[in-house]
């Protein structure tokens, strides 16, 4: 069992697997990493299996000593990861050595990264998952984010065919390493109060930029842009919601959830991002500008099925080469 000293936890670093499916009757969020397919590139890439807990980075800033020697693959915004005096990219897996620092510094484009380490973060599992509920206070390290000075500890190191340097030649494709983009367009689905809503404000949803506000976190963002005016202001019952959904407040004003989402509602729901675009939605931070675009239903499906096979094909090819 190694360990990885935090001696700088940045803004917001937290623990993370793939969260927790079957508790959202009960009111817990599914939560996990916000990019769920970062974190299973990261994990496969060093030979971890997906649902291994590693650690999700917000803003940079982070600095991480490491006690033994460890595989380190990570995927997300355009962040400057260092190791001893090299950067190794997005998606290729690199060697940290015993007692060195990794450091995660800025990004001028999206906000998070997923970090994996070989053998995983080990934390207690609650409710089947590793993940931090920062909201709730549970999961994860004690249940909030790191703090300078924490202490991790890791799983037995995961083994690799040798390999001569420090970052290895093959790695991940970079479109699924870097997910962020500039200006992202979102794709959606229809919500199911979409006809409540005037034309113009569904045409204005479609055609018109929006900004994200100071009010984004791992819940979801509120955006500021066109109001989207309803037909009717009648009081809605609350219904189920998840990550990917789009709200439309009092206001006018639409709210994306996200992987910490509530798992209920009062807003009309006017779309819902389809499963493949919510790595670009977990990128965005204040400021950022957004846009979105309808796809059927059938279109969003096929999609989800390719990026699937695509993940099973890069499974096989990982476990061809690295054994």
């Amino acid at each position: 069992m190694g360990k990885i000293g935090v001696v700088r936890a940045g803004p917001l670093t937290s623990v993370q697997d793939l969260g927790r499916p079957g508790y959202r009757a009960l009111g817990v969020s599914h939560g996990g990493a916000l990019d769920l397919r970062a974190a299973q590139i990261a994990n496969l890439l060093v030979g971890n299996p997906t649902e291994t807990g590693l650690l999700e980075i917000t803003l940079g800033a982070v600095q991480l000593r490491f006690a033994d020697a460890r595989r380190v693959a990570w995927c997300g915004g355009e962040f400057t990861v260092q190791i001893a005096g090299t950067n190794p990219p997005a998606g290729r897996p690199a060697c940290v050595r015993p007692g060195e620092l990794l450091k995660v510094g800025a990004s001028p484009c999206g906000c998070r990264a997923w970090l994996a380490i070989g053998g995983g973060v080990e934390v207690p599992a609650v409710l089947g998952s590793r993940s931090t509920d920062l909201r709730s206070g549970f999961g994860g390290y004690k249940g909030r984010a790191l703090q300078d000075g924490d202490a991790l500890s890791l799983g037995k190191a995961t083994t690799f065919a040798p390999e001569t340097g420090r970052v290895a030649p093959w790695g991940a494709p970079q479109g699924w390493a870097l997910t962020a983009m500039h200006i992202p367009i979102l794709r959606v689905v229809r919500g199911a109060e979409w006809e409540r809503f005037e034309r113009k404000a569904r045409n204005a949803f479609l055609e018109t930029a929006f900004k994200v506000s100071l009010q984004a976190d791992r819940m979801g963002v509120r955006l500021e842009g066109a109001e989207l005016s309803r037909k009717s202001k009648r009081e809605m019952l609350s219904e189920a919601v998840a990550p990917g959904t789009v709200q439309v407040a009092n206001n006018g004003q639409p709210i994306l959830l996200l992987g910490d989402c509530q798992t209920m509602g009062g807003y009309p729901k006017i779309a819902h991002v389809i499963t493949v675009d919510l790595p670009r939605a977990a990128q965005l931070q204040p400021n950022d500008i957004v846009r979105f675009e309808e796809v059927a239903p059938p279109e969003a499906t096929a999609l989800f099925v390719e990026r699937e096979n695509d993940l099973q094909l890069f499974r096989v090819g990982l476990a061809l080469r690295t054994s």
